[in-house]
């Protein structure tokens, strides 16, 4: 039992190593880029959950609408 618990601490520590050498290596036009690039991911993720939200309203109203018909 106590192993896979090793396994995964040591698997989160490996991890953290590997982006924090990865981190310093990187020029500050490269960190303007993954800035950029995330920003962009942001966005597509909001404009999904907008979508998301619109589509849960309307299956909403559709089930509330068959209800009040009953």
């Amino acid at each position: 039992m106590l192993v896979p618990i090793i396994a995964i601490i040591a698997f989160a520590v490996i991890k953290i190593a590997r982006i924090n050498a990865a981190r310093g290596t990187d020029s500050p036009s490269d960190l303007a880029n993954r800035v950029d690039e995330l920003e962009q991911g942001l966005q597509n993720v909001q404009q999904q959950l907008t979508e998301t939200q619109e589509r849960l309203d309307f299956a909403e109203r559709l089930l509330a609408k068959g209800k009040e018909d009953r």
